[in-house]
């Protein structure tokens, strides 16, 4: 049921593999091909219309791993012209409960394995099932021969809701963003067009499927290519090349610090010894790219575009190292100053790279132009902030060179002020990722004395190191990109980096817990040296702080 042209819903996409043969979908137990995904697809969407109670919100919450239930749920609201809120299962209690009932589920769809989570929770409304049981083998059977198009709630359009995907919530309730059939078709063909997605390749899917990156930058680039796509339950480190060649996998998506977790493993003389050819994420940096491309010989890309959709960055041949790219098309991006409203100027750097105007050139990422953004649901407020003024507001900061090419330099909440001086976290960060002994680093600001902020860094040691403050010190003294204002004031050592479930380091975790923590803390003297941050000195500085009022902030002091 292939076609010569570019289809407007996923709903196509999921109908265009009915009658193809080859394989699909492969996973722990077995491989399935691309007709019986969408037989399964099918089934699913008979069944949701017929339990779909009358009047409601065609909504569906997904509490799953990535089993093959979960795009075949995927496929069954684009079928039925529903919609699918991925629920994060490291959510708990009423945060959970709220997730699903804020987006109006009126269907929740889990495993056996995360029961336990819903036991005493409110759910008023919701039906659940539980896959890989009798029951919901029963409730199935009935729909066996169901076929793409012959069942729906309402007939799937590019402007159906097909996802609700829950955003940052680390400081705050979680926002459902939107998005509809037609935007994520044509996010999909992008993708698959950018790297030539074709029907031999294999998506390797282990980021979660809760998450808009592995649904729209994995699963629809290889809906759209007619590549298969294999599933790994959760992501593994140690698995992940065993994972590779079982599935002759091509193509990877990653988010956060998955790439730092497998430079982690212990190397192989084989290392290489693989199908891939490109993984295409966020936050990986600069160094851990270079290290990768080294270690497995596979080429990183860096990408940005939020699934709110609201800006999106392309990147071209002749992007620069460290940048993201230009503008996509349609898109007016500027980076602007968020205190003046003002566009920033455009970043000074040094024949190696180094940014030399950070704190002028650093600003927030906007979009002056048209918007893909689609919407919150039903939080009118947060629509509102993120698109005041009429532009769209990312969150997220940027600097622009001279040519035009965006470079990223983390989140607004990220952003530090020492001394009257704006830093932003990621900058610092892939400073101090050159450092050899350092796994992974997370740059975060604690409050300062008097005012503003001081930098704190956690930094994982690889296997085998120990922090040696004169060798750290040494490090930093030998950065030509380190701005008086960037060393760490504070060091804490880790034994391994707080994430979320999505891999992105928990910095909300890290200013929490402040100074007070299980884990060695250094401090850097006067001398410019670091020395331990024993209770003596502690003692100290939660002294000097108690005189300036400032002991909120210094995780439970």
């Amino acid at each position: 049921m292939r076609t010569t042209t570019a289809p407007e819903t996923v709903a196509e996409l999921i109908a265009r593999q009915w009658g193809d043969h080859r394989p699909g979908l492969m996973h722990a137990d077995g491989v399935l091909t691309h007709h019986r995904t969408a037989q399964a697809a099918a089934a699913r969407a008979a069944l949701l219309v017929d339990l779909m109670p009358p009047g409601a919100e065609p909504h569906l919450g997904v509490l799953l791993d990535n089993t093959p239930e979960f795009p075949f749920w995927l496929g069954a609201a684009a079928l039925a012209g529903a919609a699918v809120a991925g629920i994060n299962p490291t959510r708990r209690g009423p945060e959970l409960a709220r997730d699903i009932l804020h987006t109006d589920c009126r269907l929740l769809i889990t495993e056996r394995a995360h029961l336990p989570l819903l036991r005493g929770l409110d759910l008023p409304g919701v039906r659940i099932l539980v896959t890989g049981t009798e029951a919901y083998e029963a409730l199935l059977a009935p729909y066996a021969a169901a076929k793409p198009g012959e069942a729906a709630l309402r007939p799937p359009a590019p402007d159906s809701r097909l996802l609700l995907y829950f955003t940052s919530g680390s400081t705050g309730a979680p926002k459902a963003a939107l998005c509809t059939q037609g935007r994520l078709a044509a996010a999909g063909g992008a993708l698959a067009r950018q790297f030539s997605v074709v029907p031999d390749d294999v998506h390797y899917i282990c980021m979660p499927l809760f998450h808009g990156n592995a649904v729209i930058a994995d699963w629809l680039p290889a809906l759209v290519g007619g590549a298969a796509v294999a599933l790994r339950r959760r992501f593994s480190a140690s698995a992940f090349l065993a994972d590779v060649r079982a599935y002759r996998a091509t193509y990877f998506t990653y988010v956060g610090r998955a790439i730092q977790y497998l430079l982690a493993t212990e190397p192989r003389p084989d290392d290489r010894a693989h199908t891939l050819r490109l993984g295409f994420g966020t936050e990986a940096g600069a160094v851990d790219a270079a290290r990768f491309a080294e270690r497995f010989g596979v080429r990183l890309v860096e990408g940005y575009g939020a699934t709110e959709g609201g800006a999106s960055v392309q990147r071209t041949p002749d992007t620069p190292p460290g940048a993201l790219g230009r503008a996509g098309a349609g898109d007016d991006l500027a980076v602007i100053d968020p205190e003046t409203g003002e566009e920033c100027p455009p970043a000074l750097l040094a024949p190696d790279g180094r940014l030399l105007n950070g704190s002028a050139a650093i600003g927030e990422l906007v979009n002056r132009g048209r918007s893909l953004f689609e919407g919150y649901w039903r939080n009118p407020d947060a629509e509102a902030d993120r698109t005041r003024g009429g532009w769209y507001w990312t969150g997220d900061l940027f600097f622009r060179d001279a040519a035009g090419f965006l470079y990223f330099a983390g989140r607004t909440d990220d952003r530090l002020r020492v001394d009257s001086e704006n830093l932003a976290a990621a900058v610092i960060e892939n400073i101090l990722a050159r450092w050899t002994d350092a796994a992974a680093v997370a740059v975060y600001g604690v409050p300062d004395e008097v005012s503003g902020d001081q930098v704190m860094a956690a930094v994982s040691l690889r296997d085998g190191a120990v922090f040696d403050p004169s060798s750290f010190t040494r490090f930093l003294s030998l950065q030509p990109d380190l701005g008086t204002k960037m060393s760490p004031r504070y060091v804490r050592i880790v034994p391994a980096m707080p994430v979320t479930a999505t891999n992105k380091i928990h910095r909300v975790s890290l200013r929490r817990e402040g100074f007070r923590c299980p884990d060695p803390v250094w401090h850097r003297t006067p001398a410019g040296s670091y020395a331990p941050l024993d209770e003596p000195a502690l003692s100290t500085l939660l002294t000097v702080y108690e005189s300036h009022t400032r002991t909120d902030l210094l995780g439970g002091a």
